[in-house]
């Protein structure tokens, strides 16, 4: 039996405001907004070749608890030189040694073993992983 993740619920504080930052620093495309009144809204937009969507969701309380949300990548300096051409901060790339986090690259550039992290206006926290065996630019 296949199981497809295909929608994650990001929790915002303010739906314009996130859409705006998904679609046009994130890069990912608005797939539906739609709204059936002033209390119901539905915005899901998908990062650029993905098979999982976002639906971003107004609820205050909840806003930037999401973490961890990873997006794979062939190649981290492209991706981060490309979000940053959207004026989108990213960090620096890193990697896991001994002694926990380290700067840069994975030193052996394994796949799935370099990361950029950022961050959504809300403080959903989302993770660049590089899998270089993917194809695509280094």
């Amino acid at each position: 039996m296949d199981m497809k993740l295909e929608l994650i619920v990001v929790p915002v504080a303010d739906v314009d405001r996130a859409k705006a930052f998904y679609a046009e620093k994130a890069g990912f495309t608005v797939d539906v907004d739609f709204s059936a009144g002033e209390d119901f809204r539905v915005v899901q937009l998908t990062p650029p070749g993905s098979a999982c969507s976002i639906s971003i969701m107004k609820n205050k309380e909840a806003a930037g608890s999401l973490q961890g949300l990873h997006l794979v990548v062939a190649g981290i300096d492209a991706a981060r030189a490309e979000l940053a051409e959207r004026g989108l901060e990213v960090g620096e790339a890193y990697h896991f040694g001994a002694g926990g986090q380290m700067p840069g690259h994975d030193p052996e550039r394994r796949d799935y073993g370099t990361f950029a992290s950022f961050s959504d206006p809300d403080g959903n926290g989302w993770v660049l992983q590089e899998v270089r065996s993917r194809g695509g630019e280094a």
